[in-house]
């Protein structure tokens, strides 16, 4: 009963004090005392608002910088999608400038009949009899790829066919010092051997000492011997070897072709070999299939 009379005593006492509270403050009386209270918490109040200003902003640097790192996220996957694409797009702009390439050559070339290859392994390196040059294609029977047949590209004489599979074939390259074609020079008609040498280059062997061969001519297939047609272009003299003894000469001959950068060969299907056993045959063992 005390505790309950308490209670309301002190509810009494918090009412009267609130009036007069009210009372003093509407008459002016409490202006003094608000000053002071004022000047007391006006330094708190602007640490305060420093504070809430300071927290606001680095809650926003946090936002921004979460933002940022999610764009620069999204950048960078595009920028690498971008990057694939414009791969993809030169990988395809390369294929079609060869393939117009190809296209030009056999429209040049009506009655060759070419079988088109890509070149899927290659080998130059040394086995325990000679030097290897050679480099494979997928095209072979099933393609009408016959062993013997020529393999060129539009800038001149790769090699010809030496073994063959249903869906593959091996090509000796010229560069192979096993390879031999019967060759003329443009301009003279001098005629010759061509080989294969070690450094890659070739040699135009046989050319009689009576012939005027000069650096920067063009040395092409003779057709002599039925193993190549004729006309198609081998490489470029470099340089030519003479001795005082001796009834032949030879010129050092640079090829037209890349070996090195072989993607696609064209096998001439339409050429049919006299002998084609006469190129390096029994020097080179039979390929299994890649």
């Amino acid at each position: 009963m005390s505790g309950s009379s308490n209670r309301n005593l002190l509810l009494i006492l918090f009412v009267i004090a609130a009036l007069i509270f009210i009372v003093l403050n509407e008459a002016g009386y409490l202006e003094p005392i608000e000053g002071v209270v004022l000047r007391l918490i006006s330094p708190l109040q602007a640490r305060l608002a420093t504070f809430v200003e300071t927290s606001g902003g680095l809650f926003r640097a946090a936002r921004d910088l979460r933002d940022l790192r999610q764009r620069n996220e999204e950048l960078e996957a595009n920028y690498a999608q971008v990057l694939i694409e414009n791969v993809a797009l030169k990988e395809a702009a390369q294929e079609n400038a060869t393939l117009r390439l190809f296209f030009q050559f056999a429209q040049q070339h009506p009655g060759f009949q070419l079988v088109g290859g890509e070149v899927k392994a290659r080998a130059i390196g040394r086995d325990p009899s000679n030097y290897l040059r050679y480099l494979t294609i997928d095209a072979g029977e099933a393609q009408g790829v016959e062993k013997g047949m020529p393999v060129i590209v539009p800038r001149g004489l790769v090699g010809r066919v030496q073994s063959v599979g249903r869906n593959w074939a091996k090509v000796l390259l010229i560069t192979d010092p096993r390879s031999s074609v019967s060759a003329l020079i443009q301009t003279s008609r001098a005629t010759g051997q061509v080989q294969g040498l070690v450094s890659g280059d070739l040699a135009m062997r046989y050319i009689s000492q009576e012939e005027v061969v000069n650096e920067g001519e063009i040395v092409l297939t003779s057709g002599l011997g039925g193993n190549f047609p004729k006309g198609l272009v081998i490489g470029q003299v470099i340089g030519v070897e003479q001795r005082d003894s001796g009834l032949f000469q030879q010129a050092i001959v640079r090829p037209t072709v890349d070996f090195d950068r072989l993607e696609m060969v064209l096998v001439v299907s339409a050429f049919k070999p006299i002998d084609v056993t006469a190129e390096g045959e029994s020097a080179t063992p039979e390929a299994e299939e890649p």
